[in-house]
């Protein structure tokens, strides 16, 4: 599309972007466009389901709406990217879509790594947005900003900037930000040092993603003022939006090289039937042409080489100039970038395991208090020592916990900001061992091990930790010989998962757990006194997670 001189067309922008993002924050779970024009003998109309992340559904829907189909439909389905590759891994339930449009590849990548066989490691790219550092418009005036376009470095160098950054994990703005953070310490006299002494300034306001970050800006009309967060990644497209719902906190957009941009892959996934193959040609084709680049132009994106599609005139925050990004690197590369940033960020995924067996009733010397109560005190305690995005599931094991199972789960995996904001300390304090419930460790171990390899996330510390007081006491269960070496096939040294063995107090047996805890690279932490089993489950996590 070319350049326009016509003043009218570039008024466009912030009434036609705006109307864009009514229909986005609009939007539920579910955002349906049928285009259906069914012809008297259209016998088996056919539905068309696309999963697509909130900044692309409404450019998808513009075209959807001028198919002009004869006999069928298109529905864009509004999902995050990393809902939706865990949702296309492990269904739950809910129709499959036959068209994924995430923000980037790295989604693609995610659902793959994750067991998804129908969806392919790269699509065509139909639209991109530069993956910038949004910095405060005040604190971007203080480096020489309009005069000059500031870097990434003269931004983070500058006296009082306070980074914060989506989380790396989940986010695909987080996680090729680190490139740029890596680039923008090149020149340092150590820069591996200067790299990771960055990482841990970034680490320190770690959130979901930009529009929490948006949210904390100062001056921000959501109440931003407190903890402020003054420059973070930010995606190109996200800021422009961020400009106009929100004046009293404007953002400038520094630009790297070094950045990939997001590029929002068009992937057919499998199971197409032959009444849909015509229906996702034609929408592959729209969206990649003509009118593909029009829809894309009213959202703020830009084309999928890097063009801007329409000039910002409107908001001189951003560049109007075509943006030659660094490529995406091979996976390899990208789990390594974020394995370093789980490294200095105790950003972890954690399978928690807790002893409920009769055992634990036994009372605790001293404290008034019987072992479960101790042990559940001290998980309480630990939750306080993670990341409030770091993922956290604590399941309770004995014998025939639930059903056959010898375990059952007390809090579902979620960010353990969450789990503290929906009373789960309460919900531990609660917890009581079964009075005659035996020690189902191997079975309750395995289980939970094979649940940790499957839902493996990269750029974060991904763990298994087991507390217990006793040893293996399920007849009808799997031995000890078996679980050794069921847990030595689900190995993988570029995923690890370390399995933590905590034992509680003087019957706990060392030995099993050891075994156990050295077949997947972990450790066994012993407190032969329960009373201090907050002081050793507190170091473990510390010496594990790096801290």
């Amino acid at each position: 599309m070319g350049r326009h001189s016509d003043g009218r067309r570039r008024r466009l922008l912030v009434p036609a972007l705006a109307t864009v993002l009514v229909l986005v924050a609009g939007a539920a779970a579910w955002a349906t466009v049928k285009t259906v024009r069914a012809r008297p003998t259209c016998e088996q109309p056919a539905k068309v389901l696309v999963t697509a992340s909130a900044d692309i559904a409404p450019a998808l829907s513009l075209v959807a709406r001028g198919l002009g189909l004869q006999c069928g439909s298109v529905e864009i389905q509004t999902r995050e990217a990393t809902q939706a590759a865990e949702r296309l891994a492990l269904s739950d339930g809910s129709p499959r879509p036959q068209v994924w449009v995430p923000d980037s590849t790295l989604a693609l990548r995610r659902a793959h790594q994750l067991g998804a066989d129908d969806v392919p490691e790269t699509g065509a790219s139909v639209a991109s947005s530069p993956v910038v550092l949004a910095v405060a418009a005040d604190v971007a005036k203080g480096i020489g900003w309009p005069d000059r376009a500031p870097t990434w470095a003269e931004v983070l160098a500058a006296p009082g900037v306070v980074p914060g950054m989506p989380d790396p994990a989940r986010d695909a703005v987080g996680a090729v930000a680190l490139l740029g953070l890596r680039d923008s310490v090149k020149a340092a006299p150590e820069p591996s040092a200067a790299y990771v002494a960055t990482l841990r300034r970034f680490s320190a306001n770690t959130l979901g993603a930009e529009t929490d970050l948006m949210a904390r800006l100062p001056g921000s009309s959501d109440g931003g003022g407190t903890a402020a967060v003054t420059a973070f990644p930010a995606s190109e497209n996200s800021l422009l939006r961020h400009n106009i719902e929100d004046a009293k906190s404007p953002l400038v957009a520094v630009y790297s090289t070094a950045v990939p941009t997001l590029d929002y892959p068009f992937a057919e996934l499998g199971g197409i039937t032959p009444q849909q193959r015509p229906i996702v040609d034609a929408l592959r084709d729209a969206v990649l042409g003509d009118a593909g680049a029009d829809a894309i132009s009213k959202t703020g994106l830009r084309a999928a080489g890097g063009q801007a599609l329409r000039e910002h005139t409107d908001d001189p925050r951003v560049s109007p100039q075509g943006i030659r990004a660094a490529n995406l690197p091979p996976a390899a590369a990208v789990d390594e970038l974020l394995n370093q940033w789980a490294g200095i960020n105790l950003s972890a995924r954690v399978q928690v395991l807790i002893d409920v067996s009769g055992s634990m009733n036994a009372q605790v010397p001293g404290t008034g208090l019987d072992r479960m109560q101790v042990t559940m005190q001290a998980a309480a305690k630990a939750m306080h020592l993670f990341k409030p995005a770091t993922q956290l599931r604590m399941l309770a094991f004995s014998t025939r916990l639930d059903g056959d199972k010898d375990y059952r789960e007390l809090l579902p995996m979620a960010p353990v900001a969450q789990h503290l904001a929906t009373g789960a300390l309460d919900k531990l304090a609660r917890v009581r061992a079964t009075a005659d419930g035996g020690t189902g460790l191997y079975d309750s171990v395995l289980d939970t091990y094979r649940t940790a390899r499957r839902e493996w996330e990269p750029g974060r510390l991904n763990l298994v930790i087991v507390m217990t007081d006793g040893r293996n006491e399920d007849p009808r269960g799997i031995s000890r010989p078996e679980v050794l070496a069921e847990l030595a096939k689900l190995q993988d040294p570029r995923r690890p998962i370390p399995l933590i063995g905590v034992g509680i107090g003087p019957d706990a047996d060392q030995a099993e757990l050891t075994q156990l805890t050295s077949a997947t690279g972990g450790q066994t932490f012993v407190a032969p006194d329960p009373a201090k089993i907050t002081d050793v489950f507190f170091g473990a996590l510390s010496r594990i997670a790096g801290g």
